[in-house]
């Protein structure tokens, strides 16, 4: 029996200790947390004192290279000093958890110990009260300072990304020329590249002020985008054109309104895109890779470029289903140059002449189907959704030389939907599906800005948005609606009508969906009712685009239903084309073009 009181004395004095010791690690913890939140709150790492004055000096002698490299330097150290902030926040929470914990395990072992053998550490009355009282007022201390810790580390991790966060905005929001600021006063640009551990290289000096980084989002997709159809599925890929006085009759058979047909010389599901009066398409087998250039108006084949010699890129293609191939993904137009990837991985820039600018492999996707992402242009990045069996991520890559600007790593699986890009209320933001997740990244710098789980399965169609609401489907899961925000939330679901391949469209009243069996459907964009819902004989592959107030859905055999985007369905035309087509249409000023089985069309009047 004495044995076993010795046994309880000794383990209730080495948890005792193990509690003590806890407890004064948490308190540590707790004390260094509230410092480093009282210190980001007295000093700006950003907007300090001395960068400040030496951006205004730059702004008055812009080609002052040992000014550009200070700045450069000091902006270094204030990258690093956020990340180590960021650090040393994460760090200290998972610490003072674990403390905490350590600490509640030590004393619930202790008070078991004394249940078992209650004349350890017997004491008088009086003093058990004192000891009780005591404990209860170290007890609410120790929780108060805790929570205290904790808030102050929330907020200091709010502010240190809201800081630099609005500091990215600021450098990747300029241009090399001048911009104008929303009162007609012109700033003088300053260029950044943010690379993966957020460094930055100022290149050219500026005035960096709130006005001139809203002015550089809010014309996105910008005029020149507009103007053209640069990608699939249009400016940004959101399924809308922006064109006039397209044609809602024609008739291959007769050749009405058919002002030209083209062959195109290798097989591709890919869409057509459309800069000035070029129009671009890709095309692939096992065995060749190649991208044309057609002059929109007479049909006249320009240039064949091919995408072969490339460092990395397999000996043999990857295998690939009947219904995906070896050219699926859309190529992607900056104006200046055009840009293409195939099923091997090989991602490869042309100039506008078929020139060879540069060329890369990403590695040879792991995908049963075949690669199928298209490609989009922001800025001066191209921007690339990687998402296979081995690894997924999205990347942008320099538009100049290919190299990678940044690359974001994502845990979803395999998706063969493409990213879609959109201004939301203040920023613009890369909308990416795949199971599980619905995730948007900034544009700018490759941050995971918010992500909520939403679908399963195996992801075809890409997103629509409008009016800050995005919607995502897929066969045998759901459609559903989500609200986004920092804290996005689903607005609604159904399971009724679902896509497996066509991508949605949406206005800010209704979103339209088709299906690959042939049907149609309208809903409330806010509520998800069905408005109307309409079968056809032939199923879609193409997605829907919005138009001029009008639906343009091409069916598998070919032909054009047109009807108005309204709660009422209201056929316009069904013209049709003659051969079977799968690809979605690209849109000039009174013009469409469509890539069909073997043969690019030209619509017009």
């Amino acid at each position: 029996m004495n044995n076993n009181k010795q046994i309880f004395k000794v383990n209730i004095q080495l948890w005792k200790g193990i509690a003590i010791v806890a407890a004064a690690f948490s308190f540590i913890i707790c004390f260094l947390i509230i410092a480093n939140y009282l210190q980001i709150n007295r000093l700006d790492p950003v907007n300090t004192e001395i960068i400040n004055t030496l951006v205004e000096r730059l702004s008055q002698n812009p080609n002052d290279e040992a000014l550009k490299e200070e700045i450069r330097e000091l902006d270094l150290l204030a990258r690093k000093a956020y990340f180590t902030n960021q650090w040393q926040i994460r760090t200290g929470g998972y610490l003072l958890l674990i403390g905490v914990i350590i600490f509640l395990i030590a004393i619930q072992l202790i008070n078991s110990a004394k249940k078992i053998s209650p004349e350890v550490g017997e004491k008088d009355d009086n003093n058990l009260f004192l000891q009780k009282t005591a404990r209860k007022w170290v007890s609410f201390g120790g929780i108060g300072l805790i929570i205290i810790a904790l808030f102050f580390a929330f907020l200091t991790h709010n502010r240190l990304g809201e800081t630099f966060t609005e500091a990215a905005f600021a450098e990747n929001a300029l241009n090399k020329e001048a911009t104008s600021d929303e009162t007609g006063s012109i700033q003088t640009p300053v260029e950044t590249s943010v690379n993966e551990t957020g460094q930055t290289d100022i290149e050219e000096s500026t005035e960096q002020t709130t006005k001139t980084i809203k002015s550089s989002i809010a014309d996105y997709p910008t005029a020149e985008m507009k103007e053209n159809f640069p990608s699939f599925r249009g400016p940004g890929g959101n399924g809308i054109a922006y064109q006039k006085n397209i044609p809602v009759n024609w008739d291959g058979a007769t050749r009405e309104n058919i002002l030209w047909k083209a062959t195109v010389p290798l097989h591709g599901y890919n869409s057509p895109v459309i800069w000035g009066n070029k129009l671009f398409l890709s095309g692939a087998n096992g065995s060749q890779r190649q991208v044309y250039c057609y002059d929109r108006n007479t049909g006249k084949l320009l240039w064949t470029a091919n995408a072969d010699n490339i460092t990395g890129s397999p000996a043999n293609a990857p295998k690939v289903t009947n219904d995906t191939g070896h050219s699926a993904p859309t190529v992607t137009t900056d104006g200046k140059k055009v840009f293409a990837i195939f099923s091997t991985g090989d991602v490869i820039a042309f100039d506008m002449n078929g020139k060879r600018v540069w060329a890369k492999n990403l590695g040879v996707p792991q995908n049963h189907y075949g690669y199928s992402s298209s490609l989009y242009v922001f800025k001066d990045k191209l921007i690339i959704q990687y998402d296979h069996r081995t690894e997924s991520k999205v990347m942008a890559l320099s538009v100049e030389s290919g190299d990678i600007v940044w690359s974001t790593n994502r845990n979803g699986k395999i998706s063969w939907a493409s990213p879609v890009i959109v201004k939301t209320f203040d920023r613009v933001e890369i909308l990416l599906l795949t199971d599980p997740f619905l995730a948007s990244y900034d544009a700018n710098t490759g941050e995971e800005l918010w992500k909520i789980d939403c679908l399963y399965g195996e992801i075809g169609p890409s997103v629509a948005y409008a009016d800050g609401i995005v919607y995502v489907t897929n066969e045998y899961a759901s459609l559903v609606a989500i609200k986004i925000g920092d804290n996005p939330e689903k607005l609604w679901e159904t399971y009724d009508y679902l896509s497996d391949v066509p991508s949605p469209v949406a206005t800010d009243k209704y979103l339209f969906l088709a299906t690959s069996y042939g049907v149609v459907v309208c809903h409330d964009a806010k509520t998800g009712d069905v408005l109307w819902e309409k079968e056809f004989n032939n199923g879609f592959y193409s997605s829907p685009i919005l138009v001029e107030g009008k639906i343009y859905l091409l069916d598998k055999q070919g032909i054009m239903h047109i009807f108005k985007a309204d709660k009422e369905y209201i056929s316009l035309g069904e013209p049709k084309l003659g051969e079977k087509a799968v690809s979605t249409p690209a849109f000039a000023n009174g013009r469409v073009y469509i890539r069909a089985d073997k043969n690019l069309y030209c619509i017009g009047k």
